[in-house]
């Protein structure tokens, strides 16, 4: 074996173990040792009192654990490799081991068999940097490694127990692969470095499948850190979308912040396997994510500047853009997804182009919003601005709130940070619900806007129109808030405040409570003129409420009189008729009764009997009888004076007996009536 060779097979062998892809740093290494392999670890390893562990990732590229290359490599004997067994070594087998580490290279020297003829080098090491905790682990494996032998490689530098490892950003295609144990690493279709998420499903909770998981975050919302590399600084993005956003919608939105397109947008960041069609949630990356944008067309005359802008980039995640650099081939062509002009998504624009009306218009609007934007985000009126500015505004002053107009436009690179920040601020939307009513319109397209102007002219006036029509596509999204006041004497709505897009989120509630306040000092005038109204009305109201009912106690008393009067009319009426009819049969009783009267005898006849009848009233009738004349003559005289027998009673003085109630056929004679006698009238009882 030549010499060159011999150190071709060092070179290759210092590489495999000490994970230093950098060739020129290899050869140094080597060559200041004299090519002595053994001495040339000892300088790159830790010394004897220092713990084997992957470490943190720093601003400098890591060299991977010496112990986890080497293990990866042990199972396979093809390359050069003999079995290696961590029990070999001495010390614990389990947990974090502490290896001296002139034993640790005899024992990593000796399983390296340098005679072959062709050595394979790390052409089909497959790398794993695992994201855990805001730290990167970097594991080497060989492609006919397990899932199973994979997790207990974690469980080494992360103590997270296998039966609790959940790892997200498998390719989708092998996701469901991915989860068995026995699955060889090389059957994942994994690039060479592959972006793998670690989560402790004792802290997520348990979930049975990838896909259940998947599910279970659709409607979530990420948080996505982006720094856009390029020109003479970074420039750092913070978007929030839901879970369902595939991976073009997320491009197409960064393209219009930044006016990179798609096909000129080169992405670090990504788990292995994801493409255009790939939603967040599939991505399997988390909640909160950090990616390194950059603009390929600029790499051939900028390559410089970009390599010495990466480390001026800081993450939230303490780690560097260098951590991503490590994912060299994912950042390959086949990874930038798509070489087409970026397709704009339906929900760009809220409300079709040449829309005629505004109902149907606002509705529109308000879907396509909650689509894009999701929750949670302040609740928008339906319907026209007639309607949504009567309901504001056309109200009595105590109950009158301000209409807040949201002006959108899809064009404008504002759009994005005001919908998805301020717009879902918990305070901004428990303002708007409690004093204003928020209409929302799309200006985009210049129909839309154009209709809209003119309904803002009707609506409200021409100053309102035309301080719409003024607000720059650079101020946009912007707020019109809009209040009903009184202007020499007479009510009219005006534009109070204008709020425009390039806003902060503290200046924004600033601003609404500020126009609130004054508004609310505006409408105390016309409240206390209300109410004074109110209480006007209400002792009118009274006093014509008591004046009613006094009239309608009056109308009743005198219906009650006329009735009464009637009543008594009628009475009369009856008493009069009875009376007549009275008066008619007592009338015909006493014509019979005078008719039936015999001749009355002159006073020198013989045998005839004076009759004196003493009336109530102490008066006397008199007459003369025959003798021979009844009783029953005596009563027709009294009868024919008016008193009837079935109303008084004739009584004879001696003896006393009441003559009405004899025989009344008897002469006088008989009854001993004669010559003369007085009877008296009784009334009956």
């Amino acid at each position: 074996m030549s010499d060159n060779q011999d150190k071709e097979e060092t070179l290759a062998s210092f590489q495999i173990i000490t994970g230093i892809e950098d060739v020129g740093e290899a050869f140094s290494h080597l060559e200041s040792s004299n090519w002595d392999l053994v001495e040339a670890l000892s300088r790159v390893m830790p010394h004897d009192d220092a713990p084997l562990a992957n470490p943190i990732h720093t601003p400098e590229p890591p060299a991977p654990d010496p112990v986890a290359v080497a293990v990866a490599s042990a199972p396979s004997n093809s390359n050069g490799f003999r079995s290696f067994n961590f029990d070999e070594l001495p010390g614990p087998s389990q947990g974090a081991r502490l290896f001296p580490t002139s034993q640790l290279l005899a024992q990593l020297t000796s399983s390296i068999n340098l005679d072959p003829p062709r050595q394979n080098n790390n052409q089909n090491i497959l790398t794993f940097n695992i994201h855990f905790n805001q730290q990167l682990y970097k594991i080497c494996m060989q492609p006919n490694a397990t899932i199973e032998q994979l997790k207990r490689k974690i469980f080494d530098v992360t103590d997270v127990p296998q039966c609790r490892q959940t790892l997200r950003g498998w390719p989708p295609s092998r996701a469901s692969d991915a989860q068995i144990p026995e699955t060889q690493l090389g059957n994942l279709d994994l690039p060479p470095v592959s972006e793998l998420i670690l989560v402790d499903i004792t802290d997520d909770g348990f979930m049975d499948t990838e896909q259940d998981e998947v599910t279970q975050r659709l409607d979530k919302m990420y948080k996505l850190h982006i720094v856009e590399e390029g020109g003479t600084e970074a420039r750092r993005l913070t978007l929030n979308f839901p879970g369902r956003t595939t991976i073009q919608e997320l491009k197409t939105n960064v393209y219009y912040i930044t006016s990179i397109p798609v096909r000129h947008q080169e992405w670090s960041g990504w788990p292995s396997g994801c493409d255009n069609d790939t939603n967040l949630a599939q991505s399997g990356i988390e909640q909160t994510h950090d990616f390194v944008m950059r603009n390929i067309a600029d790499r051939t005359s900028n390559n410089s500047n970009l390599l010495a802008n990466t480390e001026i980039v800081t993450l939230d995640s303490e780690s560097s853009a260098d951590e991503f650099e490590d994912a060299t081939d994912f950042n390959n062509s086949e990874y930038i997804f798509s070489d087409s002009p970026p397709v704009q998504p339906l929900n760009r624009h809220l409300i079709p182009n040449n829309t005629n009306d505004e109902t149907s218009g606002s509705s529109q609007f308000v879907d396509n919003y909650k689509q894009r934007f999701g929750d949670p985000h302040p609740e928008f009126y339906v319907g026209s601005l007639e309607n949504a500015l009567r309901l504001a505004c056309h109200k009595p002053a105590k109950e009158r709130k301000l209409l807040a107009i949201y002006l959108h436009h899809g064009e404008s690179i504002l759009t994005n940070v005001f919908c998805d920040h301020l717009m879902k601020d918990e305070a901004i939307i428990q303002t708007f619900k409690e004093n204003f009513v928020l209409y929302g319109w799309d200006m985009t397209y210049e129909s839309n806007k154009d209709m809209f102007l003119s309904s803002l002219t009707a609506c409200i006036n021409s100053n309102a129109s035309l301080t719409a029509r003024n607000i720059k596509l650079d101020k946009l999204p912007a707020l019109m808030l809009v209040g009903k006041s009184r202007l020499m004497g007479r009510q009219t709505c005006e534009v109070l405040s204008v709020i425009h897009g390039n806003i902060g989120l503290g200046d924004l509630q600033s601003r609404l409570i500020e126009t609130t306040v004054m508004y609310e000092e505006q409408l105390q005038g016309e409240i206390r003129e209300e109410n004074e109204r109110a209480a006007r009305d209400q002792v009118k109201a009274e006093q014509d409420m008591a004046y009613e009912e006094t009239l309608q106690a009056d109308m009743a008393k005198e219906a009650a009189k006329r009735q009464k009067e009637a009543a008594q009319a009628a009475e009369r009426k009856r008493i009069e008729s009875e009376q007549a009819e009275e008066d008619a049969r007592r009338e015909s009783i006493r014509l019979v009764a005078t008719q039936s009267l015999p001749l009355e005898p002159a006073e020198q006849e013989a045998n005839i009997s004076k009759i004196r009848v003493r009336k109530p009233t102490g008066d006397f009738l008199e007459r003369r009888f025959f003798t021979r004349d009844t009783l029953q003559d005596l009563l027709n005289f009294v009868t024919a004076n008016g008193f009837l027998i079935d109303e008084y009673k004739v009584i004879s003085s001696w003896p006393r007996r009441d003559l009405t109630s004899i025989d009344a056929g008897q002469t006088l004679e008989t009854l001993k009536l004669y010559p003369q006698e007085t009877v008296i009238l009784e009334e009956r009882f």
